[in-house]
């Protein structure tokens, strides 16, 4: 489901080739079948993900002991083993893989550009910096939330600076500059994991891979909030970018305040990423294979952020529980897998640009 511009009260649904406009107290929504369609599909892959690692691990529970537990009727060692071992987990992947697609979909969106994602042009490693901080430095706790919060919107504030020319944001300035930015970054991390206690290290180490072991409720409820308040942020703020996508002159013109909007958005991107990357560090390649994934799948070139982020949840989800159970007894970090899957699916993108220009 995609917003426009708001028009005149026409009663009753208009029927598109690709969709139905309904317009309602002046607005229009426009909806296409096959993105609502995706969107329960990806939701369904995710719950059904969801209540295969409730069943799975040390102590198996088959899925109607786990459903029973669900609805207040298990016994006390299945409620411990769902509610305080695995779902917390569950839940921050599955909130952390939407806040990754969401905001994976607004940067591909606003740079106009498919490797436009927060892990590629240095917001994601910003928000990494500053949790490292307060990790190594400040002794964690809050202060890792706090700093991945401050990181990032610090790194998202120099890195629109440095793409400012004229008045306004480049989209392929703000490519080149983030890519530039996440590479210094990348240096300044190994940088303050080499002079650390060898503890402190093998911690920042695993975290920084990106990881959902260990995760209890102090880490669901952080990234839930975020997302309940910056999704429907999001959203809103997203109706002028099919608009933006025109050029900024254009868009202008057409009454859209360009710098306001993008800043806007902006700011809830890197909050989505800085709150996901404090709750299960910078787990790679989610934010950029999400929108590219959904956006085939509702064969739309703009898939809705909804949908972008129920399709990240799913891939995060789907990728723990491969991470915890395909090289049983070892437990991966989560992010060992999304990103060998994920250089995987750049190659194959690559190639498949490559493919379509020789045609063309």
């Amino acid at each position: 489901m995609t917003s426009t511009a708001p028009g005149s009260r026409t009663p009753g649904p208009k029927v598109r080739r690709n969709g139905i406009t309904v317009r309602t107290a002046g607005v229009a929504l426009h909806v296409r079948p096959r993105a609502i369609g995706v969107g329960l599909c990806v939701a369904a892959i995710a719950s059904i993900t969801a209540l295969v690692t409730f069943a799975v691990g040390d102590f198996p529970l088959s899925v109607p002991e786990v459903l029973e537990t669900l609805s207040g009727r298990g016994d006390r060692i299945s409620e411990f083993v769902v509610y305080e071992l695995r779902m917390p987990r569950v839940l921050t992947a599955l909130f952390v893989g939407i806040a990754f697609g969401v905001a994976g979909a607004v940067f591909q969106r606003l740079s106009r550009n498919p490797l436009g994602s927060p892990d590629i042009i240095g917001f994601t490693t910003g928000s990494a910096t500053g949790a490292l901080v307060g990790l190594l430095l400040l002794g964690g706790g809050l202060s890792l939330a706090g700093g991945a919060i401050g990181g990032g919107l610090v790194v998202a504030a120099l890195i629109y600076l440095l793409a400012w020319r004229d008045g306004t944001v480049r989209p392929q300035q703000l490519i080149l500059v983030g890519v530039g930015i996440n590479t210094a970054l990348a240096s300044v991390n190994g940088y303050l994991i080499t002079r650390a206690d060898l503890g402190d290290a093998m911690q920042a180490a695993i975290w920084l891979t990106g990881s959902l072991n260990g995760r209890g409720w102090e880490h669901v409820i952080p990234v839930a909030v975020t997302v309940a308040i910056g999704l429907p942020v999001a959203i809103v703020l997203s109706r002028p970018l099919s608009l933006l996508s025109l050029g900024d002159d254009t868009a202008g013109a057409l009454g859209v305040p360009v710098e306001r909007t993008r800043r806007g958005l902006l700011v809830v991107a890197v909050a989505l990423t800085a709150m996901a990357t404090a709750a299960a560090g910078p787990v790679p390649f989610v934010a950029l294979a999400a929108p590219q994934v959904a956006r085939r799948l509702t064969r739309s070139p703009e898939p809705g952020l909804l949908v972008a982020g129920l399709t990240g949840a799913a891939l995060l989800a789907l990728a723990d529980l491969g991470a915890q159970r395909l090289f049983t007894p070892v437990t991966l970090p989560v992010g060992v897998l999304t990103g060998a899957l994920g250089g995987a699916y750049l190659a194959w993108l690559l190639f498949s640009s490559r493919r379509r220009t020789r045609r063309g």
